[in-house]
């Protein structure tokens, strides 16, 4: 039976123009790892746990300080406004109904005081600029409207060879221009500084007054380097398969960070092709504290803004309690690695 979330992106295609569609739907180069994103949380197997209580299932968890109802939280996406005319204030309400959490794209139209306003816990996400100064100003900014931690994203020192960034694909498009933080400026104000490296986490989160996590995160050593440098934790992710093509997935990436961060205080959340409750229980038993979804988070906007948006976290979450009823899993803290296995 063909679950409703299934049918979404069909239908924000029909209501996207084109090139819009395409923006959102695209990964990089020939995008091998785009098609293998869901298939590597799909070839995973469950080995479930009998006899244990289920009669009661508890999806709260508690990440960076901030306690949530659900571990399906929303990833950093830029354009909404193509979705909704509210963007990412629109988003927020569905969050917040829902009890989850969202990190705001820094290409974000709406400022971050009208998305605080939805209630909603969320992290600024920040890419560090050849103004280092600007970075910092943006930094206070997103702290000073309430933001709870700061996403520095590391895989974009150069834009991967996306093959829908293309005049011809985004001419249909309502792009309002560059912006950064829900303030417009030119594209040559905001370059992405090329010179980064792991000293730059202590001086984010000194001049952020935040927890930092670090996002583009595919290997065990970086994962290691960066908590060992100051970040509170680390986002495995593919950056939705448009940066470096073909990568490693995310669902295959995990199980070496969460080795490497064993015995630390470190936060692991990962996305990258996570569509069903199953794919969530995988990632949180094989080490993440929580998941991002994006695409169908654009879906839903698109299709019916924030109620659908709450809607697509609700269905995900009820996924999940269905999935770890089935497991033997009565809360997030008895998913572990053992119950997971590849075929």
């Amino acid at each position: 039976m063909t679950r409703w979330i299934d049918e979404l992106e069909r239908q924000a295609e029909q209501r996207l123009s084109p090139g819009v569609y395409e923006y959102f739907r695209g990964g990089a180069g020939q995008e091998i790892s785009l098609a293998e994103a869901t298939p590597a949380w799909d070839a995973l197997r469950c080995r479930p746990r009998v006899l244990r209580d289920v009669s009661s299932v508890d999806t709260s968890v508690t990440v960076l300080g901030s306690a949530l109802r659900t571990p399906v939280m929303v990833a950093p996406m830029a354009l909404q406004v193509e979705c909704d005319q509210d963007a990412d204030a629109a988003t927020a309400r569905g969050v917040a109904k829902s009890g989850s959490l969202l990190c705001v794209s820094c290409r974000t139209t709406v400022s971050y005081p009208t998305i605080a306003q939805a209630g909603a816990p969320w992290w600024a996400q920040v890419y560090v600029l050849d103004d280092r100064g600007l970075t910092r100003e943006l930094l206070v900014r997103a702290r000073e409207a309430g933001a709870r931690a700061i996403v520095l994203t590391v895989d974009t020192v150069l834009l991967g060879d996306r093959r829908i960034r293309t005049d011809e694909q985004l001419q249909a498009t309502r792009d309002p221009g560059p912006h950064y933080g829900g303030i417009p400026f030119a594209e040559t104000d905001i370059g992405n500084a090329k010179d980064l490296t792991f000293a730059d986490i202590a001086r984010i989160a000194d001049d952020a007054e935040l927890p930092v996590l670090v996002k583009g995160v595919l290997r065990g050593d970086d994962a290691r380097h960066a908590v060992d440098a100051g970040a509170a934790g680390v986002i495995v992710s593919t950056h939705g398969a448009r940066q470096f093509d073909p990568v490693i997935s995310s669902a295959a990436a995990l199980p070496d960070v969460a080795e490497a961060l064993a015995g630390t205080d470190a936060e692991i959340i990962v996305d990258g092709g996570i569509r069903r409750g199953t794919h969530v229980l995988a990632a949180l038993a094989l080490g993440a504290t929580a998941v991002f979804v994006g695409r169908p988070v654009l879906w839903a906007l698109r299709v019916g803004g924030a109620d659908l948006v709450s809607r697509l976290l609700d269905d995900l979450t009820a996924e999940l309690v269905h999935a770890m009823t089935l497991a033997g899993a009565a809360t997030i803290a008895e998913l572990s690695p053992d119950l997971m296995t590849s075929r």
